[in-house]
């Protein structure tokens, strides 16, 4: 459409520009750097990889320019851009600290999607599921005071050491009597509450109780914003198990697993142990298990942003073409403002299922 535009006459502009591609152009190059020389970014230091990340980038911006122009794409290539060039880099900086010192940028706690190989946070469209054999291990929560154990089923059992309360469901008779009272977590020497939730337990299925673990799952995130429960990280950035964890730390992955269950079996705890089958979320990036993980997370308070936007809109300053596609917008963004979505990250019914 440029093209034709200019062809024809008019005055037209388009100006070019690339884009780093962050934790992605990253991987490829770890990935290459591991195939070609059976090294990790960890054997070559930061600096060198960066300088084999830029390297890369030249090289496949400079292709991918070239076939934009065998296209005849009709941009101004004079004024061609690379989002980390200074000037760019300049604007962000500058855009980010006015942000920030009107209040609009904030930072906090929030449960995201963690890649324990690159150690980085991953956008939810970043993440594909696959249907994974696992086992439900049925356990004993036993009660602070001695006088007894509440059964309790759970796919992850390594997480067992960030439990900070065990859930019901309200109308759940077999357990009304233990509403308030306190349980000890295994391995660690800590108590929690019984509570009552009718969103994350249901009564009807598996034992009818749900450990709540808030900074290693995502409904258990949402219950424990909902009760105001701490939010105990057991996990370092790699994936092992931090001092939190007690005598399991360091263990990771399987190896985690495996020493709980045998630790449980070990103190009489274990009731059973099932097949079951879930969904687990990968990395599209890495192609490793996602770990839902408590992190320190920028955001943005895009209600007066938006508010602003919106306005321009209405009034006619900012004009969106097709019309169609104007009406469309404002609606969907007056729909977001009236329903604010929640803090979960991922198909809230795959977490649900993998869960328990």
């Amino acid at each position: 459409m440029v093209r034709y535009r200019r062809k024809t006459g008019r005055d037209t502009l388009w100006i070019p520009g690339t884009d780093h591609a962050g934790i992605a152009t990253q991987a490829v190059v770890e990935k290459r750097l591991f195939q070609d020389e059976h090294k990790t970014r960890h054997d070559i230091g930061r600096d060198a990889l960066v300088e084999r990340i830029w390297k890369w980038k030249d090289e496949y911006e400079a292709r991918i320019t070239k076939q934009l122009k065998s296209l005849g794409v009709s941009c101004d290539w004079s004024r061609q851009r690379f989002t980390l060039d200074p000037v760019c880099a300049k604007a962000v900086r500058h855009a980010f600290f006015n942000l920030f010192k009107k209040g609009l940028i904030y930072r906090g706690k929030r449960l995201v999607n963690w890649d324990t190989k690159l150690q980085t946070a991953v956008a939810d469209d970043e993440i594909y599921y696959e249907h994974v054999k696992g086992h439900f291990w049925t356990f004993k929560y036993p009660l602070a005071d001695g006088s007894g154990f509440i059964p309790v089923s759970t796919t992850r059992p390594e997480t067992i050491m960030g439990d900070t309360a065990l859930a019901v469901h309200p109308n759940d008779e077999r357990y009304a009597q233990f509403i308030g009272k306190m349980l000890k977590v295994p391995f660690v020497d800590r108590e929690i509450p019984v509570i009552a939730d009718a969103i994350l337990v249901d009564k009807d299925f598996g034992t009818g109780s749900v450990k709540v673990t808030p900074a290693h799952d995502p409904n258990d995130y949402a219950t424990g914003l909902r009760h105001k429960l701490p939010m105990i990280n057991i996990m370092n950035d790699d994936g092992s198990l931090n001092e939190n964890a007690g005598k399991f730390q360091g263990l990771k992955g399987q190896a985690a697993r495996d020493a709980v269950v045998a630790g449980l079996e070990e103190l009489g705890l274990l009731i059973k142990v099932e097949d079951h089958e879930m969904d687990v979320g990968h990395s599209d990036r890495s192609k490793t298990v996602i770990e839902p993980y408590l992190s320190d997370q920028w955001f943005v308070k895009m209600d007066v942003l938006a508010e602003n936007a919106m306005n321009a809109v209405k009034s006619g300053e900012i004009k969106i073409i097709p019309e169609r596609q104007q009406v469309f917008g404002l609606a969907r963004r007056k729909a977001r403002l009236v329903h604010q979505p929640s803090a979960l990250v991922g198909p809230p019914h795959s977490y649900l299922a993998h869960r328990r």
